[in-house]
């Protein structure tokens, strides 16, 4: 598996996603409980999912970071995990963050989630939880799941930040985060367009948080 060039979007979802770490490996405790909760709800629709897509053998994590999702991807035994990110010294550092027993199931390489370094149908599913939802251009999202579409051979598990769902949700930078924002309606044309058809969706938190995550399935 070749290493593919990192894009100008995964660059600066890069930047931020760096500087996001860096904080919280400095700061553990301070999300408190609602990070705490935050993350607990994360883990449990990523399971849903799972399941939802047939509880997939071999998955493929895009934009993995450090590895947010391994352990509750790797919760069924005989399944085989692959971990791409655009950034090797993330991949690097992902191994401090996991004990041993669970990094011997992964198998980590480097690749742009635009140019994903691997043949058309190669896994069951792919994941990707957190570049999608920072990906504001349709035209940017379409290659995206056009990418998807040639490696994965069944299903697609994706988090997008969907509009006109939630009454508010706190954050320090809210001029970028309403650009991320996509309606339901354009989102979910763009997956048929892709070449998907959806399986089931589920919300962060309905009525309060944008974030919901799809599971999709290669149509034909």
């Amino acid at each position: 598996m070749s290493a593919q060039p990192p894009t100008a979007i995964e660059l600066e979802f890069a930047r931020r996603y760096d500087q996001e770490h860096a904080r919280a490996c400095l700061q553990p405790r301070a999300q408190g409980l609602a990070g705490r909760l935050g993350f607990w709800r994360e883990e449990r629709l990523v399971r849903n999912a799972l399941k939802v897509a047939g509880e997939p053998g071999l998955i493929l994590d895009v934009a993995c970071g450090v590895g947010r999702f391994w352990s509750v991807l790797a919760e069924h035994a005989n399944r085989v995990i692959l971990a791409a990110d655009p950034s090797q010294d993330i991949l690097d550092h992902a191994r401090t963050h996991h004990p041993q027993s669970l990094l011997k199931r992964i198998r980590t390489f480097q690749s742009s989630a635009f140019n994903i370094g691997l043949p058309e149908n190669a896994v069951d599913c792919i994941c990707c939880m957190h570049l999608f939802q920072h990906i504001a251009c349709s035209e940017h999202r379409l290659v995206l799941l056009r990418e998807f579409h040639r490696v994965g051979r069944d299903t697609v598990i994706v988090a997008v930040r969907v509009s006109g769902r939630f009454k508010g949700h706190p954050t320090d930078e809210e001029g970028l985060a309403a650009r991320l924002l996509v309606s339901k309606a354009e989102v979910e044309a763009e997956f048929k367009q892709a070449g998907f058809c959806i399986l089931s969706h589920q919300d962060f938190l309905p009525g309060f948080a944008p974030m919901r995550v799809y599971v999709l399935r290669k149509a034909g």
